[in-house]
């Protein structure tokens, strides 16, 4: 017994020595990947207190200072924001601390590498505080979510926009027929995805026993912009690619297809209706996913050296990307005294602000944008706010990159590269 007990106790100081090692190798190399990994872990317990600590917070009472108790939901959907705020001021503080740090030889640099312990704790300790606010903070917080989530989404389209562009200029740049057949085979199928897409909306939101005018508004012009993306792209005065606009196409079907499906479920022109949870539980996992992966590439992308989200300082060439080379990894220990100083590859400010409105994005996105309250519990991301806010990312997808196509057009004199 006495010798089973010091090899369970060897083996489990092995495996926090090893998961310790292996942390800070991680952090060492990346601390982008850490801070995604904080993120992550952050929208699973967003989504575990969504289902489960409606019971808990119904007994808090500065919580619940009502005289009639609210519906399950709304415990729900307080819970899920007072989560957010923490992880939001988590984050905002550390965009507000790496204002200016423009180099290694910086401290805080070695602050923002570093000190993970410390860090952690800092994010449980404003989790658990913001659960002791009062209601009308949390309300608050859920109006300001509603614009910070607007602008992460802006940030998104950017950052699609930025992707598609760099993968059609590496596959140009290879100048080999198989490279051009390849982006000619990723067209051709974005671009029937797209319509073919858009078919099935009509035969899902377009019940032939209903005036579903709106919907209808919707997938017709959706097909309209694919086409309009192509011709723009086409143009001979327009230095444009149809790949990046057959993608783009696809992306516009995706939110049209995640407008529709956020419909009331007793909508007549839902014609998902009937599964309306299994809907509802599809969308939101999808939208999580392009959140998460929204945050990824726009950290990867804010540590290139070609991008406009470099800060100043940045070297201009040669890099490579710090999630996968070796050429930009992340010290964070700063060179010694009397050194030259090496400038940070990417702009730390910056990079905790895509975290910080990402917090209230998902928070909106748990929650339906405040709107569930109007659903049955189950429901997530469902209403009419979801609707028009998705639809209008759409449209504001076409807009900015018809203006990438366009926008050199009608100011030549300006550098657009």
């Amino acid at each position: 017994m006495w010798c089973a007990s010091c090899l369970a106790s060897a083996c489990a100081g092995c495996a926090c020595n090893l998961c310790t090692s292996a942390a800070a190798s991680v952090t060492r190399r990346s601390a982008r990947l850490a801070y995604c990994g904080l993120f992550a872990a952050s929208l699973i317990l967003s989504f575990l207190l969504r289902q489960f600590a409606a019971p808990l917070l119904q007994h808090i009472p500065w919580i619940n200072t009502f005289d009639d108790t609210p519906p399950e939901e709304w415990f729900q959907m307080n819970a899920v924001l007072r989560l957010s705020l923490g992880n939001f001021l988590f984050f905002a503080i550390f965009a507000l601390t790496m204002i200016g740090v423009k180099d290694q030889n910086d401290r805080r640099d070695a602050w923002h590498h570093g000190g993970w312990i410390a860090k952690f704790a800092i994010w449980v300790v404003l989790v658990v505080l913001m659960f002791f606010v009062p209601n009308i903070v949390i309300t608050v917080y859920e109006i300001l979510s509603k614009f910070g989530s607007g602008l992460f989404l802006l940030v998104q389209v950017v950052m699609l926009l930025d992707f598609t562009n760099n993968w059609n200029d590496s596959w140009v740049e290879k100048d080999e027929q198989k490279w051009e057949i390849a982006l000619l085979v990723v067209t051709v199928i974005c671009y029937l995805a797209t319509f073919a897409f858009s078919g099935v909306l009509f035969m899902w939101f377009n019940p032939s026993d209903h005036d579903c005018g709106l919907n209808v508004f919707f997938i017709v012009l959706t097909m309209i912009l694919a086409f309009a993306f192509a011709i723009i792209a086409l143009h001979p005065q327009v230095n444009g690619s149809v790949m990046p606009a057959s993608v783009i196409s696809v992306y516009c079907a995706y939110l049209c297809y995640t407008s529709l499906s956020s419909e009331p479920y007793d909508y007549a022109c839902n014609g998902l209706h009937m599964h309306s949870k299994q809907v509802s539980m599809s969308a939101l996992v999808l939208g999580m996913l392009t959140t998460v992966l929204s945050v990824v590439y726009s950290a990867v992308r804010a540590g290139s050296s070609t991008t406009f989200l470099s800060p100043p300082s940045s070297p201009r060439s040669g890099a490579r990307n710090p999630l996968l080379g070796d050429s930009n990894v992340e010290e964070g220990k700063g060179n010694s005294e009397g050194s030259e100083p090496r400038p940070v590859s990417y702009s730390y400010t910056f990079f905790h602000l895509i975290f910080a409105l990402a917090s209230m994005y998902s928070a909106m996105l748990l929650t339906g944008w405040t709107s569930a309250t109007s659903e049955r519990s189950e429901l997530m991301d469902v209403g009419w706010t979801t609707v028009w806010v998705r639809i209008c990312t759409e449209w504001s997808t076409a807009a900015l990159y018809i203006w990438t196509l366009v926008a050199p057009l009608l100011f030549p004199d300006r550098d657009f590269s």
